[in-house]
This record gives C-alpha cells, sequence and structure tokens, in this order.
C-alpha cells in the first residue's frame, strides 16, 4: 500500500506566496529602473510639438532621441537634433540674436544661457562653416545643401537671407524643415553641443510612419 503524499501545510503556503509576492516586486523594481535608467542615458522617447519640421516629421508624431549620440559622436549634417535653444528667445518675439545683425543675415552670435525647453530641427551648419540663405535653400561653403526634404519657402522675409555668416566654433546652425514656418537658428543663432540632448532617429507613433528616420 503506498504512503499518502503528505498535503502542504498553511505555513508552507503562505511562505511561497510571499515569495512569489516578493519576487514579482523586485522584478517589477528592476525593470522599471531599468526603464529609467534606458530613458535617463541612451534613448528618449519625444513628441513633435509644432509643425515646424513638416513634411518630414508631423505634429504629434512621436519619435526616439539617441542620447549617446550628443555624448560620444560628432553630430553631421542632415541629423535632426532635438536639443535646448538659448535662453530668453519665448520672450523676446521673433528675431532673438545675442547681437544686431543685418536684415539680409541670419543672427552667427546666440543669447547666453540655455532655456529649459526642447527643440527638434535639422542640422545644417557645422563649426567653421559659412552659411547664406537663398529661397529656403542653405548654401553651405559655396554649395548648396541636398534637401528634397524641405517645404517650399514661398518667398518669406526668413527665406532669403543671402549675406554670409561663419558659424562659431564649437556651435552648430539647425533650421526647420518647414522653412517658411519655423523658429530657428536664423532667428536665435548656432547653437552649443552641451545644449544637444541627442539624435532622432526613429519614428513609434503613429503605426503608419513607424520606422527609422
Amino acid at each position: 500500500m503506498s504512503a499518502k503524499q503528505a498535503e502542504p501545510k498553511p505555513a508552507e503556503e503562505k511562505k511561497s506566496t510571499t515569495h512569489q509576492v516578493v519576487e514579482l516586486v523586485v522584478i517589477v523594481a528592476i525593470a522599471l529602473g531599468v526603464a529609467f535608467l534606458v530613458q535617463a542615458f541612451l534613448v528618449k522617447p519625444y513628441k513633435i510639438p509644432s509643425g515646424s519640421m513638416e513634411p518630414t516629421l508631423d505634429i504629434g508624431q512621436r519619435v526616439l532621441v539617441n542620447r549617446l549620440a550628443a555624448d560620444f559622436g560628432e553630430p553631421a549634417v542632415g541629423d535632426i537634433l532635438v536639443f535646448h535653444p538659448p535662453a530668453g528667445i519665448e520672450e523676446n518675439g521673433q528675431d532673438q540674436c545675442g547681437r544686431i545683425h543685418p536684415a539680409d543675415q541670419s543672427c552667427s552670435v546666440p543669447r547666453d544661457g540655455q532655456s529649459s525647453n526642447t527643440f527638434i530641427k535639422r542640422l545644417v551648419g557645422l563649426p567653421g562653416d559659412t552659411l547664406r540663405i537663398v529661397d529656403g535653400h542653405v548654401i553651405r561653403n559655396g554649395k548648396r545643401e541636398s534637401d528634397d526634404y524641405i517645404a517650399p519657402c514661398d518667398g518669406q522675409p526668413q527665406c532669403d537671407l543671402p549675406a554670409p555668416i561663419k558659424v562659431l566654433p564649437g556651435h552648430y546652425f539647425l533650421m526647420g524643415d518647414n522653412r517658411g514656418n519655423s523658429d530657428d537658428s536664423r532667428f536665435w543663432g548656432p547653437i552649443a553641443k552641451d545644449a544637444i540632448i541627442g539624435e532622432a532617429f526613429a519614428t513609434y507613433w503613429p503605426p503608419d510612419r513607424i520606422g527609422l528616420e
């Protein structure tokens, strides 16, 4: 006659349940910690707040930003960057340059400090580059950018700034793809590298726009 299998005692059942709860709490805590570290140091989601990057990025579109790109690499012309613009530009109208400049010239010197706001624009000029804007197109070191991604500029004043500027050392000139409707470096100048948060490399929302930038 086989021995009857012992049934779990209430104390053992309680111990097992407690162990499972503790294990679940630890797993959730680790997952949250990993998610926090990823967002803080590696990849951060960002929602497009305006139409300044149309037609490339639409209002409400969500992108992923590579934060390591700003820390360990040099940005390249054509990159779409998320960054902090110069301080105080929100309160000073459209032209928020750090110094007075001719009406036919982009701003070449930014205001001191950084805003807590975040913008997203395309990098069009590197440190030391000479830039002009003609009909919304960037003329970089005498050569027009390859810019089939931009929206037509429609002859607005900010579309024609033919007097050349030289980008400051350690600074980067950024513009929206919607050249006739973008608050960008033309008005408040190039930004310092330490103002760059990272490079937008992929879209994750809406579903029909999922993909790499």
